[in-house]
């Protein structure tokens, strides 16, 4: 993330200070973001992507595929299987939040 926003910002030939005043985000905000001290609301992602043109989605993305291992659902009661599922989805979460913390960081 911090490579993409400081890369496109300055291949737009844009100082912090127009991105600043662009997207209404402090000027130290975007230095910090830049020298990997400050994780964006998703508020301010969104800001950032519409002016320097990237997809957001594309920091939540690995490039390696994930792997699952397969839960048999015949034998779990119907509770059991809600429980899983929410296991499930709270596991995709916290990987979400891995996975941009990681795109922040590099």
């Amino acid at each position: 993330m911090v490579a993409v926003v400081k890369e496109l910002r300055k291949a737009k030939n844009l100082t912090q200070e127009e991105v600043s005043a662009m997207t209404g985000i402090n000027r130290q905000m975007i230095g910090r973001l830049e020298n990997k001290e400050y994780i964006p609301s998703i508020a301010q992602l969104e800001k950032l992507a519409e002016l320097l043109g990237f997809d957001i989605t594309d920091l939540f993305e690995e490039r390696t595929p994930l792997m699952f291992t397969a839960f048999r659902s015949s034998g779990m009661s119907e509770e059991e299987q809600k429980g899983v599922n929410r296991m499930f989805e709270m596991m995709l979460a916290s990987k979400q939040q891995l996975l941009l913390r990681k795109a922040m960081t590099k």
